[in-house]
């Protein structure tokens, strides 16, 4: 059901950015089914490539690259992906951060130069987050849209929302978490977007769809942020991971280094879910 969320969102990925886009994700996902299946047959454990974990890892890591990375970069993320994060630490259930997010950032460490170099149209510039930081203007409905530079599966909110609004109706995720995350960064963004380049009013509405519509918290928050191995299980305990997920990636963007922080933002707290359950049990 994830998977079949996803491919609004992928398929616009491949129309915004062709064939290049459809390589990437075809590699990461490949990549992560063969690396789950190797190791399960080597380590004479089940295979369990069945349950569509290893797919939704390797459509993930694919949706968060652009387009312009080659394929064999893909493929590394994967294996690292579901080597490194799900696999060495027990598999499905045991890892402890999103295996799509951990391989990401994986990459962003590793090849900073390709990971960041955003093609569209033929013409590489900045994404529209990166103009918004250095003091510019954007236009807020292409980034609604998602005729926009950035990532494969971030840049149209509308395929994105198509996908949560159809894994709300089964029941597979609720709006706890996402809903927080996106209130919570909303409010941070309001009160301090006026102490940046931006040069914006308290709450000024542009500055705020504008930072709604790009960059991965969409994406991050309907389709990473949720899932279930690395969320907490308890009501109050989601709605403060939703909280710190917020404050977090609202920290990194006005005032990070980078224009984006939905990655480190959830992988951080990734990593405080068993303190956050621990407080709220």
């Amino acid at each position: 059901m994830v998977v079949i969320a996803l491919l609004p969102a992928s398929a616009f990925g491949v129309y915004n950015f062709g064939i290049p886009a459809l390589i990437v994700l075809i590699s990461t996902t490949v990549s992560a089914v063969l690396t789950e299946y190797i190791y399960e047959k080597l380590m004479h454990k089940k295979i369990t490539i069945n349950d569509w974990s290893a797919v939704v890892t390797g459509l993930l890591l694919g949706l968060n690259m652009p387009a312009s990375a080659p394929w064999w970069m893909g493929a590394l993320g994967s294996v690292f992906a579901i080597l490194v994060v799900k696999q060495l630490f027990g598999g499905l259930g045991q890892n402890f951060m999103n295996p799509a997010l951990g391989a990401r950032c994986f990459l962003l460490i590793s090849f900073a130069g390709p990971m960041t170099k955003f093609v569209y149209d033929g013409v590489s510039g900045p994404t529209p987050l990166a103009t918004l930081k250095d003091g510019g203007s954007v236009d807020s409905m292409k980034m609604l849209i998602g005729t926009i530079p950035g990532t494969i599966g971030e840049t149209s909110v509308i395929a994105i929302i198509i996908g949560a609004v159809f894994l709300i109706m089964l029941g597979i995720i609720d709006l706890r978490i996402p809903g927080t995350y996106i209130v919570s960064f909303v409010i941070f963004v309001g009160i301090f977007g006026p102490f940046t380049k931006a040069h914006v009013g308290f709450f000024d509405p542009q500055y705020i769809t504008a930072h709604l519509c790009g960059g991965g918290l969409m994406l991050g928050a309907w389709f990473m942020a949720t899932d279930y191995v690395t969320s907490p299980i308890t009501k109050k305990g989601q709605y403060v991971y939703g909280i710190l997920l917020g404050v977090l990636t609202g920290l990194f963007r006005l005032f990070g280094g980078s224009a984006e922080g939905v990655s480190y933002a959830i992988i951080i707290s990734n990593l405080l879910v068993p303190l956050i359950e621990r407080v709220t049990l």
